[in-house]
């Protein structure tokens, strides 16, 4: 069974943004490039027939399209335990209306609701044995991230498999955001 998510696609010129700064943290175990993209619902296992009505109703989402920006690099769950590194994204009313909608239609197909706050962020590594001081550097030298705004005008529902390489994402459904939020 495979398990799902929801996120958008990130431009190429972002990736090689995120690409640069993929380094410099020691023990990272950082994200291909290809694999980068901002989550918006992390689901789960689901059958055919959940992803069926998935991709029904999440085809319904009548939304306009938008723009967003890199923000700064951060880590779960702190600072004092870096486990994953990531970098924010903008909070834009948009994105929350998106992702207010997807959870909408993921809990209508019958998953159980998210109950934890949505953070926008990209995951670029994730850490092993983080240690603080290393976070600090990382962040100090990442503070003067000027970023290219990039527009949004579809999001995607993917299937995860995970294999012994790592996970393979496979895209199950693509849908479109609307010019205006009506046509």
């Amino acid at each position: 069974m495979p398990r799902l998510f929801i996120a958008i696609d990130l431009p190429e010129v972002v990736k090689a943004q995120l690409t640069a700064l993929c380094s410099g943290f020691p023990g990272a175990r950082w994200v291909p490039p290809e694999q980068l993209h901002l989550t918006l619902r992390f689901i789960g296992d689901a059958d055919d027939r959940q992803l069926a009505q998935l991709q029904v109703r999440l085809a319904a989402i009548s939304l306009p399209r938008f723009c967003l920006s890199l923000q700064k690099t951060g880590c779960f769950p702190s600072a004092r335990q870096p486990r994953v590194l990531w970098i924010s994204i903008q909070k834009v009313p948009a994105l929350f209306q998106l992702v207010t909608d997807i959870e909408h239609a993921v809990t209508a197909t019958g998953f159980p609701t998210e109950h934890r706050p949505y953070t926008p962020h990209i995951t670029l590594a994730r850490l092993k044995d983080g240690q603080p001081e290393d976070f600090a550097a990382y962040q100090a030298k990442h503070a003067d991230l000027s970023p290219t705004p990039f527009a949004v005008n579809e999001f995607h529902l993917y299937a995860s498999i995970l294999t012994r390489d790592g996970a393979i994402h496979r895209r199950k459904g693509t849908f479109p955001l609307t010019i205006d939020g009506g046509t």
